[in-house]
């Protein structure tokens, strides 16, 4: 039975330092000017009344991903366990992944001229058992990944004692990547 791999990112526990991304551009040989993961804050209200959210902003590997629905080379495909991936090789640069996702995740890499995303280190650490490099570095425990159906996970496990919120869910893109909401500061909702 192949794994189904989520991750959840815990906007309580994030700080926004940034280590995630760092630790992806150093994993990943991330070019200068583009990324793969970034956390973005964004403020609401004003002192005293504040509200921060940490919002991580990267590949959610759609279940239904639109980004692979309009590859005509079919460079951009998706495996059994639910990763999102890109064929460098068969990749001819169209774009049209790129405007397809509705995530803004996707980029072309200056270097290799592909477009190119996260993959949740797939290919480098996940295929040989380890976490991805955002995960294994985050210094609050904000990012927990793993195989959803495996009920002693800490993913399964922190998706079952907590309300998960999808970004844009509205789309039915179906993610795989989840928040644990904001509690802290004042609510503008």
């Amino acid at each position: 039975m192949s794994k189904k791999y989520r991750m959840i990112h815990d906007e309580n526990l994030c700080i926004g330092c940034q280590a995630c991304s760092v630790a992806c551009r150093s994993e990943n040989d991330v070019p200068d000017d583009v990324f793969r993961l970034q956390v973005r804050v964004e403020t609401k209200g004003t002192f005293p009344n504040l509200k921060m959210d940490m919002r991580r902003q990267s590949c959610v590997m759609c279940e239904d991903a639109p980004c692979v629905e309009v590859c005509p080379t079919k460079a951009s495909f998706q495996t059994k366990d639910g990763v999102v991936h890109i064929d460098e090789d068969t990749c001819v640069s169209c774009k049209y992944c790129i405007v397809a996702c509705p995530y803004n995740a996707r980029f072309m890499n200056p270097v290799t001229k592909a477009v190119d995303k996260c993959t949740f280190c797939y290919s480098n650490r996940v295929k040989k058992g380890l976490d991805p490099a955002c995960v294994t570095v985050c210094p609050t425990d904000a990012l927990v990944f793993g195989d959803i159906s495996d009920t002693s996970s800490e993913v399964y496990k922190k998706a079952n004692e907590n309300n998960l919120l999808y970004p844009k869910a509205h789309l039915g893109t179906k993610p795989k990547v989840a928040f644990v909401p904001n509690k802290r500061g004042v609510s503008y909702e």
